[in-house]
């Protein structure tokens, strides 16, 4: 088995009164930040981030607002205290305390809305993205037929039902699975980390917000940025599992990408299933670490 990120530092890190962030880095070079999604914490990288860092990178891993262990604001009206755009900002704050003024960021999932509001937001620090399973998540929406919503129903129950919470915090373990053959595929560690937080109603209520901020202000944020013209502006990795379902509700996901950046696209295909930083470490550590040492063509 794995080591369970070994050399790497574990902390927290307060960035404004109220949000504060848990998680690990380690190693050394040019920085890398990695991004969940959803129901995982920062634990999910436990076998890519020391991959990375053997590679010469600084390799930072945080829970996103919500997950984990990191802070769990209440929620308000808008949504916009679980949008894209305050977890974006988050990491900036995040990687300015670790001592990066520039970075690349990866995300995954939910953590790859993050990410690409990030490079959106923030040009003048994002200097690589990589965005892991997802597409924008305006394209997404606009493209929720009756296949996507049968397939992908819990966005719609995490993002519209009343009772989400109530039935989710229920039976948490059996709402998500946590089962030994859950915790034989994550890894012990990544499992207890990740199954510790999904049974407090805090975190559950934090996930369902990401969801609905999604489908409302992130989806809003989307189109105004689409509406003014403004594209992500620096060398983009868009890599899926092909286990997953990303190509056939999709197609080519870069195809669906290409109208939102401008720069350099690389593309992958991870033979992995949806959790492909658990089902495939070794060729999403490949991947990434060829992605990153691609010069960055930023003056």
């Amino acid at each position: 088995a794995a080591m369970f990120f070994p050399d790497f530092e574990e902390w927290d890190r307060e960035l404004i009164p109220g949000i504060r962030l848990h998680g690990r880095s380690g190693g050394v070079g040019p920085a890398v930040v990695l991004l969940h999604g959803h129901p995982r914490a920062h634990t999910t990288w436990y076998r890519v981030a020391p991959l990375l860092a053997a590679q010469g990178f600084t390799v930072v891993c945080p829970d996103l607002r919500g997950y984990g262990r990191s802070s769990k604001p209440v929620p308000d009206s808008t949504h916009s205290t679980y949008s894209d755009r305050s977890m974006a900002s988050d990491v900036v704050a995040l990687m300015g305390q670790l001592g990066h003024d520039e970075f690349a960021v990866v995300g995954h999932d939910r953590g790859q809305g993050v990410a690409y509001r990030c490079a959106l937001d923030h040009p003048e620090v994002v200097r690589a993205l990589g965005v892991l399973d997802g597409v924008p998540m305006a394209e997404a929406v606009e493209r929720a037929d009756a296949r996507f919503a049968t397939a992908w129903w819990h966005w719609f129950f995490f993002a519209g039902s009343p009772h989400a919470q109530r039935v989710i915090t229920a039976d948490p373990v059996a709402w998500y699975g946590l089962n030994d053959d859950k915790r034989a595929a994550m890894g012990e560690e990544n499992f207890a980390y990740v199954a510790g937080a999904l049974t407090e109603p805090d975190t559950v209520r934090a996930m369902l917000e990401d969801y609905r901020a999604g489908l409302s202000v992130d989806c809003a944020h989307d189109h105004a940025d689409r509406e003014r013209g403004r594209k992500i502006t620096c060398p983009t990795l868009i890599a899926w599992s092909i286990h997953d379902d990303m190509e056939q509700l999709y197609g080519d996901p870069a195809a669906i990408w290409r109208g939102w950046i401008d720069a350099p696209i690389h593309t992958a295909r991870i033979d992995s299933g949806h959790h492909m930083a658990e089902d495939n470490p070794e060729q999403l550590a490949t991947v990434l670490a060829a992605f990153l040492r691609q010069p960055s063509d930023r003056p």
